[in-house]
């Protein structure tokens, strides 16, 4: 039997806490654009929460902006209620109906509005709209007989979620991913939002260590991990060997939070030195120009290739292509291509910074380098490079265990339903 088949063996195998559960009762989930490419670990969530028997309704603020070809994303988008599609007039028409029918309400939340809005980084007019969507939410919510609502991101998501909650609706809670969130806590009043909440979720210890941070301690036992997860699929195929060409993988946004200038900088120190190899960069962004040229001044054209976006069959393709992925992040929460790369059998290199070295263990499954580091993440990319295929393969293995163990999209989904306080069906 090989490594892999053995792999993957043990990876089933791996002791669980309790058969899939089931679940009674009606959430709704908000986010600011639903779906997204990038969102898959949400739709794999709400996936989890209808198999385990609950009723999902879906909301966006606004309708998603980027282009949508995966099946299951577009019967996603046909489901999901858009907020701002109802217009000015749709808005300013569910604050009138709720000014006459809850005018209590109504002044109490466009009191917390103006609080929390006059020094806000969106200023008092971008909070105002919030309460208008608000207001249109909570009547949805109220109509749909919601008992709780579960929004994603601490920005504009969780003020509105937390203005539903104060105009008459349902419970709230929010998950926090980062970095972005972290970057202006005082404005985002992400300690005012844990208060009210039922609970808040962060998606790594890390996380969980930058909400302490700006929320009372009083309510520090709100805040729970709760993973992002991958479903069975990647835990049902069969790993492969890594392949014996020297290439890596960066897949992600080409932008400076990626620190994609740095790795082509690695890559032209690898080439000085003489190293053979190959990095495919996957993905687009503003800063595609200027990688480009840079590739083609450091005489980069035949070991540096921007390979451009690509679909999430074309992305498990080159991840499996690659000895290795690699990412040169200044800012991350926790990024979901690690925990899919690191499912298939290959190991990662990164920075090491938020989550990460939660996910990433030197020396077990993969390298871990200072951010903005430029010879250390050449030095780790050469140690892939050059490390022997079973090397490779036993990295591959304790990553995928770890995955499996830690990311799960049904048992984070479980810790996610029973936070919310849904009722278990005993059979």
């Amino acid at each position: 039997m090989s490594v892999f088949v053995e792999t993957r063996r043990q990876i089933s195998e791996l002791p669980v806490s309790s058969p899939t559960p089931e679940f009674t009762g009606k959430i709704a989930y908000l986010v600011n654009q639903y779906p997204f490419p990038s969102g898959t670990f949400i739709r794999r969530e709400i996936e989890a929460m209808e198999n385990f028997g609950v009723q999902v309704v879906r909301f966006a603020i606004r309708q998603t902006d980027v282009r949508l070809s995966e099946p299951k994303d577009l019967v996603e988008a046909s489901r999901t209620r858009i907020v701002l599609n109802l217009g000015v007039i749709g808005l300013f028409s569910a604050a009138f109906v709720t000014a006459l029918t809850s005018p209590g309400k109504f002044l109490k939340t466009l009191a917390l509005t103006i609080k929390l809005g006059w020094h806000s980084d969106r200023g008092l007019f971008c909070n105002l709209i919030y309460f208008l969507e608000s207001c249109q939410l909570t009547r949805w919510l109220i109509q749909e007989k919601v008992e709780h609502l579960h929004a994603h991101y601490g920005t504009n998501p969780a003020a509105v979620a937390m203005f539903c909650r104060s105009l008459g609706g349902p419970t709230y809670s929010f998950t926090i991913h980062g970095p972005h969130e972290f970057d202006k806590p005082h404005f985002l009043r992400l300690g005012e939002k844990v208060a009210r909440s039922k609970f808040a979720v962060t998606i790594s210890e890390y996380g969980r260590s930058q909400l302490y941070r700006w929320t009372e301690r009083e309510h520090w036992g709100k805040i729970a991990v709760v993973h992002c997860g991958l479903d069975k699929n990647y835990f049902s195929r069969e790993l492969t060997p890594p392949p014996a060409a020297r290439r890596l993988v960066f897949i992600g946004r080409l932008d400076e939070q990626k620190g994609t200038h740095l790795l082509v900088e690695a890559a032209k120190l690898l080439h000085e030195d003489g190293v053979d190899f190959q990095l495919t960069m996957v993905g687009d962004g503003p800063m595609r120009g200027e990688l480009e040229t840079m590739i083609q001044s450091y005489g980069l054209d035949e070991c540096v290739r921007l390979a451009g976006w690509q679909n999430d069959d074309e992305v498990r393709e080159s991840l499996l292509d690659s000895r290795a992925l690699v990412l040169s992040s200044f800012a991350e929460g926790l990024p979901v291509v690690i925990m899919e790369s690191l499912a298939m059998g290959r190991p990662v290199i990164s920075t090491n910074i938020a989550g990460v070295g939660e996910l990433v263990q030197p020396g077990v499954c993969g390298w871990l380098v200072p951010a903005g580091a430029v010879r250390p993440l050449a030095d780790k990319m050469l140690e892939a490079i050059e490390m022997p295929v079973d090397q490779l393969a036993q990295y591959g293995k304790a990553g995928a265990r770890l995955v499996m163990a830690h990311h799960n999209a049904i048992t984070e989904a479980e810790k996610l339903a029973r936070l919310i306080g849904l009722t278990e069906i005993h059979s």
